[in-house]
């Protein structure tokens, strides 16, 4: 077989399975080479560093120290958040009154976080407050109506403060004024045509307010009515010396939901946790030092954005996940050593479990669509089926987004002839908007833009489909910028040094908007021939050489590639953003491949 007719064959392989026909774009910021020297000079860092500040818009020496050296006073006063005065002027009221002051979060890492932060700091008040998680599998997302009713019964004076949720939850605010529980929403999703009824909103997209930063999560949210109640049990401007350490270690509970709700890591929320993962080892929680430990991070001297993403959020999400959040919550909040411990145990268990039932789902899911060729030409995915876990679809459903190119709805079906969904949205998608222009094919749906929820009745899942995809055809129409791989800079394998790649880590913490820099090198040889490795050969490692240059480079979850690289005769161009790798004490530079290219597609694309 010729190399033209492999690739030929790799690329009819990718669009039987659902996948662009054509090589992905690959897009190059212009080169500077005066700009670049300029930049390198002036800050004193490599010009690979120069070149990464420059192509995302830091082209003076003023703005990238500004970027490179963010400091906490960069936080923004959180009086200016919509709401956050009269919530917590409402709280600490309460308070004073000796109500119960019972925090509502979500169940996902965003939820717990926020109601470990708000818990945390209401019980160094000395407030009388607890909190109520809804069971994922039973009470589903948001608000509910039987919840609120349940604990107006058992403390009528009681103030229920919610977290990660709510502002969606247009009946329930109303129930909750019906019958006379004062309630305090507070939230970041995405705000439908009508806001509801509760004693206080806090949003920092609020209609007719202007925060200076709309894209703060939960737990942001969360945060700064924290520090606006500790201000108020300060003087009124300041807080005690004792709750401003309290907001110091807060930040790394906040940090940790803000890396895995996926908000952009730019403004507050790069500020929050770039801090974040200093404060997870300065002075964590018992529950924290547990988790870390069970994460295998407790060694670490420091912490990144991609450690909480993966070693962290993982554990306590699949608390969440499998319908045991509270525990997750009673994790970060308890000061017993052995049952911090005994809880970190519990929660690596379920994640291992979360991931055996993720495979399988995943695996189900890319039959279902080999068995629908006609989704081939739909611009959303839609997939059902009675035995999938509606906790687990959402992290299926953006691993089916990102391999066939397309916006994902999974949905769980019930016995009860309902479906729970979970929607994920792929090259600029709006999935909010798309679920809300269907709601007449919906039980309910919330969420945004990026990751929404919904239910359904298991017998319109036909109609949702038909109706999305025809939404999607006249209001989704990406282009190959959107769907390009976005390269900072080509570059010789010489140039990937230690020392570029430790400059390079200033740059983050990395995450949704602020991606770790992405590089390309043309002309790379296979050292070695590629091998897969990890369970069910699922990942790919394999060693180029350029020059006189060696590299190891992986690629996780795309085992598939050893037999395709291996099968081309010339050399390769590879995509790739470098890291340190850390084994037995010994420092390498590793390359983490993000996408490669023959010589031919190369050439015309």
């Amino acid at each position: 077989m010729t190399e033209s007719t492999r690739v030929e064959t790799r690329i009819k392989d990718n669009s039987r399975h659902g996948v662009h026909a054509v090589p992905r774009k690959w897009s190059y910021h212009p080169h500077d080479e005066s700009a670049i020297n300029s930049l390198s000079g002036q800050l004193k860092v490599t010009p690979l560093v120069a070149q990464v500040l420059i192509a995302r818009g830091y082209t003076t020496a003023e703005a990238a120290k500004s970027y490179l050296e963010p400091r906490l006073s960069d936080l923004y006063e959180p009086t200016l958040l919509p709401g956050v005065s009269e919530a917590a002027e409402r709280i600490v009221a309460a308070h004073s009154d000796g109500r119960r002051i019972t925090i509502y979060g979500d169940y996902d890492v965003d939820g717990v976080t926020s109601t470990a932060v708000l818990w945390h700091c209401l019980k160094l008040s000395n407030a009388k407050v607890d909190y109520y998680i809804p069971c994922r599998l039973e009470e589903g997302y948001g608000l509910n109506e039987a919840a609120l009713r349940q604990l107006h019964e058992e403390d009528p004076e009681r103030l229920l403060v919610s977290v990660d949720c709510g502002i969606a939850s247009v009946h329930e605010a109303a129930v909750a004024r019906e019958i006379g529980l004062e309630l305090i929403i507070t939230d970041h999703h995405t705000i439908g045509e009508q806001l509801p009824d509760a004693a206080v909103l806090v949003h920092p997209r609020l209609p007719g307010t202007d925060y200076p930063f709309g894209e703060l999560c939960g737990v942001g949210v969360a945060f700064k009515l924290a520090w606006a109640i500790c201000q108020l049990f300060g003087d009124g401007r300041k807080a005690s010396p004792r709750m401003r350490e309290f907001l110091k270690s807060a930040v790394g509970l906040t940090a940790i939901g803000t890396v895995a709700d996926v908000v952009p890591l730019v403004d507050e929320n790069r500020v929050i946790v770039r801090y974040g993962m200093h404060s997870l080892l300065e002075n964590p929680s018992l529950g924290l030092q547990a988790l870390l430990k069970v994460a295998g991070l407790h060694t670490k001297n420091q912490l990144t954005a991609e450690d909480a993403a993966f070693g962290i959020a993982p554990r306590i999400n699949a608390a969440g996940r499998l319908g045991q959040a509270r525990l997750a919550v009673e994790m970060l909040t308890t000061d017993n050593a052995e049952r911090a411990v005994s809880l970190a145990a519990y929660v690596d268990e379920l994640n291992n479990n979360r991931k055996t039932v993720e495979r399988k789902i995943l695996k189900e899911a890319k039959e279902q669509i080999e068995a629908n060729p006609n989704w081939d030409s739909q611009p959303v995915l839609v997939l059902a089926h009675h035995e999938w876990h509606p906790g687990v679809i959402g992290i299926v459903a953006s691993r089916i987004g990102e391999t066939f190119e397309k916006p994902t709805v999974m949905i769980s079906l019930k016995d009860d002839g309902t479906g729970q969904g979970s929607a994920r949205s792929f090259a600029g998608f709006d999935m909010y908007a798309g679920l809300n222009a269907c709601r007449d094919s919906l039980l309910g749906c919330g969420g945004h833009k990026a990751a929404a929820g919904l239910q359904i009745d298991g017998k319109r899942v036909e109609e949702f489909r038909t109706s999305l995809c025809n939404w999607a055809n006249n209001n989704f129409a990406p282009t190959d910028d959107d769907t390009a791989l976005r390269v900072d800079a080509e570059v010789h394998l010489s140039e990937v040094t230690r020392r570029a790649v430790m400059e390079l880590q200033h740059l983050g913490p990395f995450g949704a908007a602020n991606p770790k820099p992405r590089f390309a090198a043309s002309r790379v040889n296979l050292a070695e021939a590629p091998k897969t490795m990890g369970e069910g050969n699922r990942h790919l490692s394999l060693k180029v050489q350029q020059h006189r240059t060696k590299l190891r480079a992986v690629a996780f979850g795309r085992g598939e590639w050893a037999d395709e690289i291996a099968a081309v005769g010339g050399p390769l161009a590879i995509s790739f953003a470098p890291q340190i790798n850390s084994y037995r004490g010994y420092e390498s530079v590793e390359l983490q491949l993000h996408d490669w290219k023959s010589p031919e597609t190369n050439a015309s694309s």
